[in-house]
This record gives structure tokens, C-alpha cells and sequence, in this order.
């Protein structure tokens, strides 16, 4: 599990594609690789993968074909940022709200606005078929970041950043038309699949 507060943003070293999976290679910091062991989880822009190699600057980790094609990883190239977060341990701080680091979908940044004083407002479009999950002031993970969702139309939605996110995360310097990651509080899922069925037992 992940707390959604990012520790710090690393950059995509080495790709490399193998039948069914890719190898990637991300550069941390000393700091983040302390204690560190193969086999950890860690938070890859909101995705969940296990430690496969240790270096002195970098962790690899082997991503499978299905996540490729469920999130944004599949578009990695070498240097590009990405937001990391170690597993959180049952004495940590919850700063944001409980992740997985599984990814429901992604998400198109379809609008991006500076408002000067470094604060950004980003515009999220996603698929239809999540847009009943959205809910004003709730929870969403965005590349492995918990945000809170803004005004919402249709199935977009409005995320409002501060600098201090900005200052820690990739969410900077993403562009109009780059995927995120989505990965939408589970229990607003929960809720919402309930009713829907309730609602469909009553008839209604």
C-alpha cells in the first residue's frame, strides 16, 4: 500500500523490450535506495512493481505487458520523470489516502493553465465509462500523487495545484495531450457499484 505522497521524482534510464515485458531502469536517490532490498514494492507513477535490481543510483524493475497497455509506462523513454514512493509501513503517516498502485485507467491532461505564483490547474478527460466514480472534493491518484478532484463536466475534471506539489512531482511537466495515471478511491467504487445494483434489484 501507498500513502500517495510522492518522496521524490526519478528518471527513466534504460528501457529495454523483451518478449512479453519491458525492463526499465530508474534513477533515485541515495536517500530513497537506503535499506532498500530486491523484491520491495515501489510506487512507479502511481504503478505498483517489485524491485528486480539494486545499482548505486538506480532501481530496475520488469513491467509486464498488461500494465504497459493499462497505464502510461508503455510510453516511458530515457529520461523521463516519473514520480516514486516506497510501500508505506503500518507506523507512516497517511498524508494523502491509501493506495494500491493499481490503475483503473489513464487519463489525457486536455487542458493545462498556468496561474502564475506557481500554481497549475490541470484538465484530466477520461474514458465515459469512469465518469460515474468522480466525485467534487473526493480522493483521485494521479501518477501515484493523491490530489483532490475538482469541478467536474461529463467525464473531465479539474485538478488545482499548489506549488508544493509542483515543486515534488512530475505533474509539472506534463504537456496538453501526455496520459496520467489514474487510480480511483476504492471506495467510491465500492459505493457506487452498490447502488447501482440496488438500484437495478428494485427496478429503478
Amino acid at each position: 500500500m501507498f500513502t500517495g505522497i510522492v518522496q521524490e521524482t526519478g528518471k527513466a534510464k534504460i528501457i529495454k523490450t523483451n518478449q512479453g515485458y519491458s525492463s526499465i531502469e530508474i534513477s533515485t536517490s541515495s536517500k530513497f535506495l537506503k535499506g532498500i532490498k530486491i523484491g520491495a514494492s515501489v510506487c512507479v507513477d502511481g504503478v505498483c512493481l517489485t524491485v528486480t535490481k539494486i545499482k548505486k543510483s538506480s532501481l530496475g524493475f520488469d513491467v509486464i505487458a498488461e500494465t504497459l497497455k493499462l497505464t502510461n509506462l508503455g510510453r516511458l523513454q530515457n529520461l523521463t520523470l516519473v514520480n516514486l514512493e516506497r510501500s508505506m509501513k503500518l507506523s507512516d503517516e497517511i498524508g494523502g489516502h491509501l493506495l494500491s498502485g493499481h490503475i483503473q485507467t489513464t487519463g489525457k491532461i486536455s487542458k493545462k493553465l498556468s496561474l502564475g505564483d506557481h500554481t497549475l490547474d490541470l484538465k484530466i478527460t477520461i474514458p465515459n465509462k469512469f465518469k460515474n466514480y468522480l466525485m467534487y472534493k473526493g480522493y483521485i491518484g494521479i501518477n501515484g500523487c493523491s490530489l483532490t478532484v475538482g469541478k467536474i463536466s461529463g467525464h473531465n475534471f479539474m485538478l488545482h495545484l499548489i506549488p508544493e506539489t509542483l515543486a515534488i512531482t512530475n505533474l509539472s511537466s506534463l504537456s496538453e495531450g501526455d496520459l496520467v495515471n489514474i487510480e480511483i478511491d476504492q471506495n467510491t467504487i465500492s459505493i457506487v457499484e452498490t447502488v447501482k445494483k440496488l438500484l437495478k434489484k428494485l427496478g429503478k
